[in-house]
């Protein structure tokens, strides 16, 4: 794997318009918090309404001169909810730059309990909602950001737009390894992973911004979702990230303008891509043969205005 160095962040978020689902708590608060230290206009959604309206209140504080930051409460599930949110941003600021897929939650039952038995398995299983926010609502968010993200500016702000604009997905470790107990919270994460594959050779074709698409995959991250396994990881002495570790990955992926396709491993607050190393050693894992005809299929294929 090769290292992603963070760039130097400086003055290329000032101004730019961000959208992002997730960010009332954890690693999307802590990305809300920094793109607004770096003079962004910063749109947030989330279902934490008091957590929300709460960091928007304490940013508007110290915001510049015309710094947006507002909070709006977005359901990821539901589409119009991810439209209110972009109609927000581009209602005020006239153009929206980047776009982040942060909300992500981890509760479900076992799908494979031990405990099931012939009648008890008869009952279907509530997972509707983790498939709904891990999966299903990345995919509507970068539906409609495919759109708000290649609009022309319609008024003018202080900084220009970028030359391209970005697609970020939260996915996780769990999008491609394994994750046992959580089987429908890892096959949502592997199919972020699988989206920003389907989608980044196509996104960087869109005028007049291309927008490059990229993966974020934290290993272990302080935040709530692992309350139940820190003592142990801390006792085992393994690395972790802070929320703001991977927030600064996030903002970093922005501000690097020839990132495209990638998706990064972020543990113990660096980050790694993961991409050229599965594409060095595919003849290796698949087969030299096999390799061979899969990437002239892939020239076939194209990028599937054909199908």
């Amino acid at each position: 794997m090769s290292r992603f160095e963070v760039p130097d962040l400086g003055t290329h978020l000032q101004g730019k318009v961000i959208v992002l689902t997730g960010g009332a708590l954890g690693i999307g608060s802590e990305l809300v918090r920094l793109l607004h230290s770096h003079g962004s206009h910063v749109f947030f959604g989330d279902v934490l309404i008091s957590q929300g309206e709460a960091l928007a209140a304490e940013l508007s504080g110290s915001a510049q001169p015309d710094q947006q930051i507002k909070f709006l409460y977005t359901n990821v599930q539901d589409h119009l909810a991810n439209l209110g949110l972009f109609d927000l941003a581009l209602k005020t600021c006239g153009r929206v730059d980047h776009a982040v897929s942060v909300a992500g939650i981890n509760r479900e039952d076992n799908i494979v309990d031990k405990e099931l038995t012939l009648e008890s398995v008869r009952k279907e299983p509530d997972i509707d909602d983790s498939l709904d926010v891990n999966l299903r609502a990345p995919i509507l968010f970068s539906r409609i950001a495919s759109v708000y993200l290649r609009q022309q500016p319609s008024n003018e702000l202080k900084a220009d737009p970028p030359a391209s604009k970005s697609l970020t997905l939260v996915s996780s470790v769990a999008g491609f390894t394994e994750a046992p107990g959580l089987a429908v919270y890892s096959a949502g994460k592997h199919g972020v992973y699988g989206l920003m594959r389907a989608l980044r050779k196509v996104l960087i074709k869109s005028s007049p911004y291309p927008i490059r698409t990229n993966a974020i995959c934290p290993w272990m991250t302080e935040t709530r979702m692992v309350t139940g396994i820190d003592a142990d990881w801390k006792a085992a002495g393994l690395p972790r990230n802070k929320a703001e570790d991977v927030a600064k990955v996030i903002a970093g992926v922005m501000v690097a303008e020839g990132l495209n396709g990638e998706a990064l491993y972020v543990e113990g607050g660096r980050a790694w891509g993961i991409e050229e190393g599965i594409d060095r050693t595919q003849p290796q894992w698949m087969g030299e043969k096999q390799s061979k005809d899969f990437l002239k299929g892939q020239e076939v294929l194209g990028t599937g205005e054909n199908w």
